[in-house]
């Protein structure tokens, strides 16, 4: 049987030449045909079956219209307990959300049942952001069910898209980090392979954006308040997390053993969420941790009448899990935030641990079933955590320990800026885990004995020692995490070949040298199916049509192949149509959320990422307040001969980072005079589009004819807006920076507009103190006499670049102009601007997610793909002798540990305590309290 194919091939002249996998089930093959459950291996199972309920649970649920129709009445009436006479279109939209679930789920057991049957390798993504975005038209995609949804709700009297509208969109994320994290995982359940990710649950999310008066406001974002219908809360699932406290040895048998009393216990709950691949029955899962209070009521406050003492546990507890990233300018800001990612990693840790306990092994066999990723350092914790684990709970010797967890763990850095690693004071560390401080030292003290024995005799020893050391000897001492992932992974990635050159040359120099072959490239990648076919579905079509298949979806290499059309008129019509209507949308959607109408026949030219100086959103600013001088000194028939553009900037900046919210507040203002000055009209348009999120990139991206990555070069990891702009017929302007390089290799520089200082020029270029251009001078005055804004507020952004110009802008400024008037000239001249723009998007390839995800499961995590086996077309013979005993046997022995945990603490009570409950109320105060930890 022939394999399928997947995106990981490489195009060679005359067509394709992919790599190939074992065969898997495509949904396509049986959409409109009765499919039943397929079996599994029945080796683990026997004695008695319960073969009605098998029976019952036999039948995937059909894609008959009339079939999905009442999947959506039956949730609308039985679980969201609406009637005919109030089903409006967000109760509609939940219907058919909780009807999707269904179908995930059968798919999502079905897979987990898979993985277990064939006792695969399994991989578990760490990432503390998901930005996942909205799900429903990903999950109807994934499962090939857009048309039959759409019809089905047609009839019901309601237009699919608009109920796309409906979903909240969770907000787990801060950029680019969240939202790879969630590519990741569509290829991972699109590719099959066994994945898992964890996560935390945050009640509030990233914050939601406004602009009032032209400064950011930050709002929270409840992005719960209308239910989650896609999750699946595990009560089951749940693990205490421990804080605090101190550490006691002793010595068996003349070896130290340690044992931790933690002084403070609150309770993870787990919260699934299926994540479906594309075209197959395969559905993994994002398990997310909320935090709970081990003691939820303390009765002896509330009887004294403290009502507020009552529930400190509670609200105490819940702050963990309660928002994204808390402020940690703050020392309590910065407790919590440790406090949450050792919250997810031990949490995560423990349920990884229990699922490889379920059979018994041998401890050799943990890194043969377990591969674990830590996106950037924020799960660093858990190296301690599972070295603690199989240290102090089962009794490994340390070298054992070590070498399991060594070969379990990878890591992915995602920063080039050494002011940007993530360190802890060790008394922070030492008053939160005082366990793990302790594990983090013995690591580091045999690491700094391996270095000395290396570099005995070299003069290197002490710079050795001073870098790679994982406490930083500083005034506090640091914990440093980016050291700790490197050392106790077997891998560390960067993620484009610019980023992992900077960090084996400089970043990580020593450890690189130490560790010649820890460190490899993944250049990221975006995954096609939201990021075309969901975002820009008359391209998918396109692309299809010509084609004569979808499958490009899951090999976006064969894009290469409509190469040959890109001189047909049909074609290059086709293409630009679809960016016009794109543009029109856009267009709609800035006049319903900014209140501006801007013309669609101008250049859109788009800036959408997270605010930071190094990403240089203030060079655009000022190119912006260029070219407005520069127009406003023209004469009116040269002004109406300028290539009309529109600017529009959106992203968010951190609540405490001043700088990037004075950039927003510059550009805001720019906004302001550009968009009422009559004399400019429609030839500059200046948007700041609020509250940037996924759902709003995929109307961005598509619409965009020119898109900004203009970071200082060597600041930029990788970038993955850059890789959505171009699939989508966005041209880039920008400098060799990140992923940059790796685009213009595969498209051609002829097909881009690079500028700007070159990564071997900018160290010199730092020192240099070169003075502004006179067109950037004129730029500066202006914001310092307020023709922009009120210049107490925003000259200090000029004084700084002109002062301490360490992103470069006054450099790159006069290369900015001009590429900025080349990218004039090719506009006017459409048909080569077209050129480009096609060029471009059909030779985007390698920056599938897929293709990265194929690199991670060969090259660090060694897992291969697990497929479901093929479902029937009949209802077969019951052959499948379902284990039940050992589920229920499970529950209660659980239930059996709770009672005896409970029994032994309440036994525990000192005999004083329970004398004082009957004490007179004036006595009350002399008693001290006792505290129920169950």
């Amino acid at each position: 049987m022939a394999g399928r194919l997947y995106s990981s091939g490489i195009f060679l002249e005359g067509g394709i030449q992919p790599k190939l996998v074992k065969e898997r089930f495509s949904r396509n093959e049986v959409q409109c045909q009765r499919c039943y459950r397929p079996e599994f291996t029945t080796n683990q199972r026997g004695e008695e079956a319960n073969e009605k309920i098998w029976e019952l649970m036999a039948e995937y649920k059909n894609t008959e219209k009339d079939t999905i129709q009442k999947s959506i009445v039956n949730h609308v009436e039985y679980t969201l307990a609406r009637t005919r006479f109030n089903f409006d279109k967000n109760t509609c939209f939940r219907a058919v959300a909780l009807s999707v679930k269904d179908r995930l789920i059968e798919s999502w057991n079905d897979t987990q049942q898979s993985f277990t049957a064939e006792d695969s390798k399994r991989v578990y993504y760490m990432s503390i952001e998901y930005l996942i975005g909205r799900s429903l038209q990903n999950a109807l995609v994934n499962l090939s069910l857009e048309h039959g949804y759409r019809e089905a709700v047609q009839e019901m009297g309601f237009k699919l898209e608009e109920l796309y509208e409906e979903e909240v969109d969770p907000g787990l994320g801060n950029g680019g980090l969240g939202r790879l994290a969630a590519c990741f995982l569509d290829s991972m359940a699109t590719l099959d392979y066994p994945a898992w990710g964890y996560g935390i649950r945050y009640d509030y999310g990233i914050f939601r954006q406004m602009i009032l008066k032209g400064y950011q406001v930050e709002m929270p974002d409840y992005w719960l308040s209308q239910m989650n219908p896609w999750e699946i809360e595990r009560s089951d699932v749940t693990y205490d997390i421990h804080f605090g406290g101190r550490v006691e040895k002793r010595l068996e048998n003349g070896i130290e053993k340690a044992t931790w009393y933690p002084v403070e216990t609150i309770k993870a709950v787990a919260y699934d969420n299926p994540i479906p691949g594309y075209d197959t029955f395969n559905t993994i899962n994002l398990r997310l941790w909320k935090s709970f209070p081990t003691n939820e009521f303390d009765f002896q406050s509330f009887n004294q009448g403290d009502y507020f003492r009552a529930i400190e546990s509670r609200q105490k507890a819940e702050y963990i899990t309660s928002v994204l990233y808390p402020n940690d300018s703050t020392i309590a800001g910065k407790e919590l935030r440790l406090r949450q990612q050792y919250f997810f990693c031990s949490a995560s840790i423990q349920d990884i641990m229990r699922r490889f306990l379920k059979r018994k092994r041998s401890w050799d066999e943990l890194p043969e079933k377990i591969a674990i990723q830590l996106n950037d350092t924020h799960p660093a914790i858990s190296i301690p955590e599972l070295l603690m684990i199989l240290v102090d709970k089962h009794g490994l010797d340390w070298p054992t320990a070590w070498n399991i967890s060594y070969k379990i763990f990878g890591y992915t850095n995602h920063t080039v800026m050494s002011e940007a690693l993530e360190k802890w004071s060790v008394d922070l560390f030492g008053k939160l885990l005082p366990r793990h401080l302790e594990i983090i030292y013995t690591i580091n003290h045999i690491f700094m004995n391996q270095i000395t024995a290396r570099y005995l005799n070299s003069p290197k020893l002490h710079d050795m020692m001073v870098d790679m050391s994982m406490i930083e000897e500083s005034k506090p001492k640091m914990v440093r995490m980016a050291n700790l992932s490197i050392i106790g992974s077997h891998a560390v990635n960067g993620v484009a070949k610019l980023h992992t050159m900077l960090l084996t040359d400089k970043l990580f120099e020593k450890f690189n040298e130490y560790f010649p072959n820890k460190f490899q490239n993944k250049t990221n990648g975006v995954t096609p199916r939201r990021w075309i076919h969901c975002s820009n579905p008359e391209l998918s079509n396109l692309y299809t049509r010509y084609l004569g298949s979808s499958s490009w979806l899951t090999n976006l290499h064969e894009t290469r192949n409509l190469l040959t059309h890109h001189e047909d008129p049909e074609f290059r019509n086709s293409f630009k149509e679809i960016k016009m209507k794109n543009k029109e949308r856009l267009a709609k959607w800035i006049e319903k959320e900014c209140g501006v109408i801007v013309p669609v026949d101008a250049m859109f030219d788009v800036m959408v990422k997270r605010f930071h100086e190094y990403k240089r959103q203030h060079l655009l600013a000022f190119y912006m307040i260029y070219r407005y001088l520069k127009l406003k000194e023209m004469t009116v028939d040269d002004r109406q001969r300028q290539v009309k553009r529109v600017f529009m900037i959106g992203g968010k900046a951190a609540p405490g980072y001043i700088t990037a919210k004075r950039i927003i507040k510059l550009i805001t203002s720019i906004s302001e005079v550009v968009n009422n000055d009559e004399d400019i009209g429609d030839i500059m348009k200046v948007i700041f589009l609020p509250n940037y999120n996924v759902s709003n990139a995929q109307v961005i991206i598509p619409a965009a004819d020119l898109t900004q990555q203009i970071s200082t070069a060597g600041t930029e990891a990788s970038g993955t807006s850059n890789m959505k702009f171009v699939m989508n017929g966005a041209i880039i302007v920008g400098t060799m920076d990140g992923a940059n390089i790796e685009i213009v290799q595969e498209i051609g520089e002829e097909n881009a507009f690079i500028f700007g200082a070159r990564i071997h020029e900018v160290e010199a270029l730092k020192t240099a103190h070169e003075t502004a251009i006179p067109e950037l001078q004129k730029v500066f005055d202006a914001i310092r006499r307020g023709n922009f804004g009120n210049p107490k507020e925003l000259s200090v952004i000029a004084d700084n670049v002109e002062n301490n110009d360490y992103y470069l802008l006054k450099h790159d400024f006069i290369s900015y102009i001009e590429i900025q008037d080349k990218i004039d000239e090719v506009y006017r001249n459409y048909d080569q601007w077209l050129t480009m723009t096609i060029l471009g998007a059909l030779q985007m390839g390698k920056f599938s997610s897929d293709r990265t995800i194929t690199d991670y499961a060969e090259e660090i995590w060694d897992i291969e793909a697990v497929h479901l086996p093929r479902p029937e077309t009949q209802i077969p013979k019951i052959k499948s002798k379902p284990h039940l005993v050992p589920a229920v046997k499970d529950i209660d022995e659980r239930r059996q540990e709770n009672a005896e945990s409970q029994e032994n603490i309440l036994q525990s009570i000192p005999i004083n305590q329970l004398e004082a409950s009957l004490q007179k109320p004036d006595d009350i105060e002399k008693i001290p309290r006792y505290f129920y930890t169950l």
